[in-house]
């Protein structure tokens, strides 16, 4: 086990949405109906008290699963800052699950300057369906403003389609109204299915062909699915049979003329540069 300084976990692989582009509705092995929630117990499983007591940073995204469809996600947080006061905890979510009380709870918890939820909004009312499948506008709208009014700090990332270019502008400006921390604007990664298009003028965000620089080994992070397996990455992660735990084997494509098609597609560089480095095409602090 390597020193670490990142934990990444899965909470749970349960969303309400259906995504297009996820891994939930493309990936014919994954099973809707086998709905795993991560445990505190199944963490202390794999790290040690002493492990999470040094670690900078412990997040909640995943591959299947939203963090708040979790059953245990805010205990885990609770656990996480009870050993490590000083650690930085994270979520990406949908941001429509839950209630008030549970975001005004997670927002007491997440107490920390650099604490923060990632909600991911593509766009208005009328666009943000679109891709985010089922998102309830009117309750992802209410949970924001709880989570920020009881004093956390939210991130607006949007993902731009040629349906929603036209409103950067005035996502950004709703984002400051409502006081979110940051707005952040990208073009996704992932294929564009369903008849999503491309959007006009934005930089194509395609596969590099240079050397892997490794994101997981430069912020010394690890990863837990939401069924407590343990993995380099969430992209290495991101497959229900085969499932990555033997991280030398990986490394040992990078030298070869066929590199693991994952750490090719997600961590190979351009100028030593990868997709983490250049993903943000509007990235802005409002408050």
């Amino acid at each position: 086990m390597r020193e670490l300084k990142v934990l990444h976990l899965e909470s749970t692989d349960v969303c309400q949405l259906a995504c297009p582009a996820c891994a939930r509705e493309t990936d014919l092995e994954f099973n809707k109906a086998q709905k795993n929630h991560l445990t505190v117990d199944q963490i202390q499983q794999h790290f040690s008290i002493d492990q999470v007591a040094k670690l900078n940073k412990m997040f909640m995204c995943g591959d299947y699963g939203d963090p708040a469809a979790g059953r245990h996600t805010l205990e885990i947080y609770r656990w996480f800052r009870s050993i490590n006061p000083d650690v930085v905890l994270g979520m990406n979510t949908n941001g429509a699950l839950q209630n008030v009380d549970w975001w005004q709870e997670l927002a007491v918890i997440m107490n920390q300057p650099q604490d923060y939820v990632v909600f991911s909004i593509d766009g208005l009312e009328d666009t943000n369906h679109i891709y985010r499948v089922g998102c309830n506008w009117s309750k992802l709208m209410t949970n924001a403003q709880a989570f920020i009014q009881a004093g956390g700090s939210a991130h607006w990332d949007m993902l731009v389609y040629r349906h929603n270019q036209h409103q950067v502008d005035a996502a950004e400006q709703l984002a400051r109204d409502m006081r979110f921390t940051w707005f952040r604007a990208k073009v996704s990664k992932r294929p564009f299915v369903n008849q999503l298009g491309f959007p006009v003028g934005w930089i194509d965000p395609r596969e590099n062909t240079g050397p892997i620089r490794c994101h997981a080994l430069e912020e010394q992070s690890i990863y837990i699915d939401a069924q407590g397996r343990v993995s380099p990455c969430c992209w290495l992660g991101n497959r229900q049979s085969n499932f990555v735990t033997d991280f030398e084997m990986i490394k040992a494509t990078w030298a070869t003329d066929n590199p693991d098609p994952v750490c090719k597609r997600s961590c190979s560089t351009v100028a030593n540069k990868t997709k983490f480095d250049t993903q943000w095409q509007r990235e802005i602090q409002l408050c």
